[in-house]
């Protein structure tokens, strides 16, 4: 009942927006790669077993596309503002031939919310309700949400407590993958300043038991993330320091409602981006995660970048070097490392110029413990490195192709 009601909320807000629309905001973003493999069938991507993300460039064996569409509703006369937001999103795996009635396909309202914006009675201070992308941070080298709260909710966001903002939101549901439903509560505190252009953000989730577990605990989750900014010009670093417990082992999001207390996750992530000249840009990123239960531990690392130098105003020579390895107990250390190299054609030269284009090679290299973990794996890009595999068990494989990405 919950979910419906808050998603028709959102509904109503779009239809009021046809009767008072000004401007329509329009956010579009796509990105989508094919290819051929060295054995001579479609395009090949690369991912570790146990990893939680991959090195994106020459990577990405799917079509996918989002459009943002944003409308002003009303506009008060203390400035503040009601607005509506929907988000169509459209995900195609290489392997299908079809996008809406193919079942490995999906097409979804990714968001849809109604936000009232800017209030003078929450000192500027926002209220919404709805599906939506909430807070979420992440590296965009692997695509990795390390904090990723979003979902179908409520809350107030970004209340002004003298130069903090605080921010509360209800979430009964994370995304569409989530089969039963579950509360989690948000709390955020951004922007307390410790050092000149560096601010610390905090981040507590909490996860009652659920009544659809018998056999799972509450949760809770903590992230203190360091934000460095204005770095050689517009760079910027982000720092997390991650804990769940339980179902917060999403950090988060919403893990298993299954989980006890004794299933627990640690994380620290970097993410580095600078734009060092006009011509050469890059980001680089690090990631420990540990991940402890009554069951079994199993650590995973990942150390990898992208380096981009603008050749002339619309070409670039770009390279990505990413690697892997998960650690299980009572099992051999699983490793991954990939490597891309990508002529590309963009709007501009520097790091984010977008949309782009890029033909790509891709190499990857496994060791036999990746190989064996990959057996059975659901997930297209860890079957490649399984023995059975088009690579015919070899511990290396190669992808050449083109690549797509922009927004506007």
């Amino acid at each position: 009942m919950i979910k419906q009601f808050f998603s028709c909320i959102a509904a109503v807000g779009l239809l009021l927006g046809s009767n008072f629309a000004t401007a329509l905001d329009i956010s579009p973003y796509i990105r989508a790669q094919a290819g051929v493999n060295t054995e001579g069938s479609s395009a090949a991507c690369f991912k570790l077993a146990g990893a939680a993300a991959k090195y994106r460039m020459g990577n990405e064996c799917e079509i996918y596309a989002e459009l943002m569409l944003g409308q002003e509703l009303n506009k008060f006369s203390d400035s503040s503002s009601i607005n509506a937001h929907v988000m169509l999103a459209g995900y195609q795996p290489l392997t299908s031939k079809k996008m809406l009635d193919d079942s490995s396909s999906d097409f979804r309202f990714a968001q849809s919310y109604l936000s009232w914006d800017k209030i003078s009675l929450l000192n500027g201070g926002n209220l919404w309700a709805g599906r939506r992308y909430y807070k979420r941070e992440d590296v965009h080298i692997t695509d990795f949400f390390y904090w990723n709260p979003q979902g179908l909710g409520a809350g107030i966001e970004d209340v002004n407590v003298g130069k903090l903002k605080l921010s509360y939101a209800l979430f009964r549901e994370d995304n569409q993958d989530q089969k039963l439903l579950s509360t989690r509560h948000d709390f955020q505190l951004r922007g307390l300043d410790v050092n000149p252009d560096g601010q610390l953000e905090f981040g507590l989730s909490y996860i009652p038991k659920s009544n659809h577990t018998t056999t799972g605990d509450a949760g809770w989750a903590i992230t203190v993330q360091h934000r460095q900014s204005n770095m050689m010009g517009d760079g910027n670093n982000k720092l997390a320091v991650q804990y769940g417990v339980g179902p917060g082992i999403g950090l988060g999001g919403t893990g298993s409602i299954d989980n006890g207390t004794d299933v627990k996750r640690f994380r620290v992530v970097d993410g580095l981006y600078a734009q060092i000249t006009p011509k050469l840009g890059g980001q680089v990123t690090a990631v420990y995660q540990k991940d402890t239960s009554n069951t079994g531990n199993q650590t995973w690392t990942s150390l990898g970048g992208r380096v981009s130098y603008g050749v002339t105003e619309h070409f670039k020579m770009q390279a990505e070097l990413g690697q892997d390895w998960v650690s299980p107990s009572g099992g051999e250390t699983r490793r991954l490392t990939k490597l891309t190299i990508a002529p590309s054609w963009a709007i501009a030269s520097n790091f984010w110029s977008r949309p782009e284009l890029r033909l790509f090679c891709t190499y990857a290299q496994w060791n036999d413990a990746a190989s064996a973990a990959a057996i059975g794996s659901s997930d297209a890009a860890v079957s490649s490195l399984a023995p059975t595999s088009v690579f015919g068990g070899a511990n290396h494989g190669a992808t050449l192709g083109l690549q797509f990405e922009g927004w506007w």
